[in-house]
């Protein structure tokens, strides 16, 4: 009996853990990604996202140089999670990988894979 209290006790520890990083996500978080091809002479490209998580579910917004937009589609399971950023002409799909103080995001942009890791403002 005690043997199934521990273990029920244990789960329920790492259910609360796992759930306090998620909610870690939320804040705002900066980097720079290489774009493939050389825009006006430099292929860096800043990027600033403002997370909110809510449960499984994350929304936010991305801020690009053409102004602000909305991410949709986010969804978070553990310390992954995904989201599509509204483009012209369709979307940008990212997913990612949380790890406290870091985030490790791979973004497919016009067919190119592009990978960057961002840290919180």
């Amino acid at each position: 009996m005690k043997k199934k209290m521990l273990i029920t006790a244990a789960l329920l520890l790492l259910m609360v853990v796992c759930f306090a990083a998620v909610a870690d996500l939320t804040g705002t978080w900066v980097g720079k990604v290489k774009l493939p091809e050389a825009d006006a002479g430099s292929n860096d490209f800043s990027l600033r996202y403002v997370f909110k998580v809510d449960s499984d579910t994350l929304t936010g917004t991305a801020h690009m140089p053409q102004g602000e937009v909305n991410i949709t589609d986010g969804m978070i399971n553990g310390n992954e999670f995904s989201f599509n950023v509204p483009v012209p002409n369709g979307n940008a799909p990212h997913t990612g990988k949380f790890y406290g103080d870091s985030i490790v995001l791979h973004i497919v942009y016009k067919g190119e894979h592009l990978q960057t890791t961002l840290k919180r403002e």
